[in-house]
C-alpha cells in the first residue's frame, strides 16, 4: 500500500466522521489524490463512505449506520451542541434550546429535523403543542461524543452559518 494511502486509512481510523475536505486539507494533498486514495480504500472495505445531510464521512471499520450518523453530526458545532444540551437536560423544548443556543428558532428547527431524521433524536409534543426533544440512545451518544473533535474549519464554517442566520433572524424580528 503507498505511503499517502496509508496516512489517509490512519487519518479515518483517527478521526471517525471526518469529510472529505477536511481529509485533504488535514494530510495537505490535492483533492484528485485523497479521492483516488479514498476509491481504492472504500474498493478494498478498509473505509466506509456514507453522504449525511450533503456531506461524505468516512470511516474505519467498525461503526454501524447509527453510529456513523451520529459522529457526522458531532462534527458540525450546533448539532453537537444539541446532542450535549441534550445529554445535559435528558429533554428539552425547541424553544429552550433555541435560546440556550443563542440561534434562531429554524436554526434548532433543522438540526432537530436533521437528528429526528437520522434517529438520533425523538420527538414529542408537550403542553400546547411544544416540540420537545430528547436523545434515542444517551449512553451511546455519550461515547461517540467523545471521538470527534471538530476541525477548526468546521467550527469557522457553523459559526458563520449561525452569524448569517442572527443576522437575517433580526431583520426579520424588526419588521
Amino acid at each position: 500500500m503507498s505511503t499517502v494511502r496509508e496516512q489517509v486509512r490512519a487519518h479515518v481510523e483517527a478521526n471517525p466522521g471526518v469529510h472529505f475536505n477536511a481529509i485533504a486539507r488535514d494530510l495537505d494533498i490535492a483533492t484528485g489524490q485523497a479521492q483516488y486514495h479514498l476509491r481504492k480504500l472504500r474498493r478494498g472495505d478498509e473505509v466506509v463512505a456514507e453522504e449525511v445531510r450533503g456531506k461524505t464521512h468516512y470511516y474505519g471499520e467498525g461503526y454501524d449506520p447509527w453510529e456513523r450518523r451520529v459522529l457526522a453530526f458531532a462534527r458540525r458545532e450546533t448539532a453537537r451542541a444539541v446532542l450535549f444540551h441534550l445529554l445535559e437536560a435528558d429533554s428539552l423544548a425547541a424553544g429552550e434550546l433555541a435560546e440556550r443556543l443563542d440561534v434562531a428558532r429554524s436554526t434548532v428547527a433543522w438540526h432537530v429535523s436533521s437528528l429526528v431524521e437520522a434517529g438520533v433524536l425523538e420527538k414529542a409534543y408537550g403542553e400546547r403543542g411544544t416540540v420537545v426533544v430528547s436523545l434515542t440512545s444517551p449512553e451511546e451518544t455519550r461515547r461517540l461524543l467523545g471521538e470527534v473533535t471538530p476541525s477548526l474549519t468546521d467550527r469557522l464554517v457553523d459559526r458563520f452559518v449561525r452569524l448569517v442566520d442572527g443576522t437575517l433572524g433580526g431583520a426579520a424580528d424588526d419588521d
